[in-house]
């Protein structure tokens, strides 16, 4: 189990326990996570599961892929760090992960 931190936009933090060889959008949605809508399911074509990966941690994950940088782009507020939590999967190297979560997910 790998621990991960979301941070919703207003600075509320929840810490998670996130399963190996899940997706980090999934370890958010079964912990009830706001901010992460995963309107598309894991399929990287919405973006509704966006996030901004700690910089200390942007360089531990693997690069996205053409798809997930096409969908990146059409997302609010995109930053340089921007990632789909979908497209991210928990390994054990991944404990301690902190994913900020956009203003434009935030739930009211």
């Amino acid at each position: 189990m790998a621990k991960i931190t979301f941070i919703e936009a207003d600075g509320k933090e929840h810490q998670v326990e996130a399963q190996e060889g899940q997706s980090v959008m999934q370890a958010a949605m079964d912990n009830l996570v706001p901010g992460i809508v995963a309107e598309c399911g894991g399929f990287a074509s919405c973006a509704t599961c966006h996030g901004y990966v700690d910089e200390a941690w942007t360089t531990k994950l693997p690069a996205p892929d053409a798809a997930e940088e096409g969908m990146i782009s059409c997302a609010y507020h995109v930053q340089p760090n921007s990632r789909l939590t979908c497209q991210l999967k928990v390994t054990p190297a991944l404990d301690g992960l902190v994913v900020r979560l956009p203003v434009s997910q935030t739930s009211e």
